[in-house]
């Protein structure tokens, strides 16, 4: 293989790569706590794109908890992200770990 070829396959990789990541940004996890009374909405850019808290989750005397369920929330739905971004990165890279990809 010749240095011109694999510049040439280096290219294309990265050109998929870019793609998936845009594909990514597009697609979107939910996770949830307290038993569904808080759920977070996180896009494969690892942004949080929205929050949903139901009624009977808040209680003027027990903000603490209802701080904890948020986080955990969202905490999932970046870990769901960046599971998913790592398979699709993983259908373009063939599993192969490149430096500064998720």
């Amino acid at each position: 293989m010749n240095f011109q070829n694999l510049m040439k396959q280096a290219q294309k990789l990265q050109e998929k790569m870019a793609k998936v990541q845009e594909e990514l940004a597009a697609k979107t996890v939910e996770a949830t706590s307290g038993g569904g009374m808080v759920t977070a909405v996180v896009n494969g850019k690892f942004e949080l794109m929205s929050i949903r808290i139901e009624k009977d989750v808040v209680n003027p005397d027990d903000i603490d908890m209802l701080q904890d369920l948020i986080v955990a929330a969202v905490n999932e739905g970046v870990r769901k992200a960046q599971e998913m971004a790592s398979a699709e990165m993983a259908k373009v890279t063939g599993g192969m770990k490149l430096p500064g990809m998720m």
